[in-house]
């Protein structure tokens, strides 16, 4: 099995699961058996009625983000995933500033780049 949440931890909700993955996420976090935490949750539904477990179960899958598509190879790309499933704009913004900061320093590197070939034509040709 292989887990997309590196070692510092971060439990996500199943993409594949039945009803918004919770169960399964639960269990592929703390590695057990996927039958023996819906049985728990079947079990804790009989004792304590419908409400109370319906309330802790959507609590669950509001605060659990998604489990990513692809695995979390850092801290950084932890980070950067979590800040994009609570906000998908802010991500955009952070990804468009980067991009703009790197577009300003290559533009810097190419007007230095191309200024030095310009001196050196314009004294080779006088």
């Amino acid at each position: 099995m292989s887990k997309y949440y590196d070692k510092h931890g971060g439990i996500y909700r199943a993409r594949d699961g039945v009803f918004l993955g919770v169960c399964k996420g639960i269990s592929e976090y703390f590695d057990f058996s996927l039958f023996a935490i819906r049985v728990a949750m079947i079990v804790f539904f009989i004792f304590s009625g419908f409400w109370p477990v319906i309330g802790v179960y959507l609590v669950a899958a509001f605060f659990m983000n998604p489990k990513p598509i692809q695995p979390i190879h850092s801290e950084e790309e932890r980070h950067f995933y979590d800040s994009y499933v609570h906000s998908p704009a802010s991500a955009a913004r952070r990804l468009k500033k980067k991009f703009k900061d790197l577009d300003r320093r290559i533009r810097r590197m190419e007007d230095e780049v191309t200024a030095r070939e310009h001196d050196w034509e314009r004294r080779f040709n006088s």
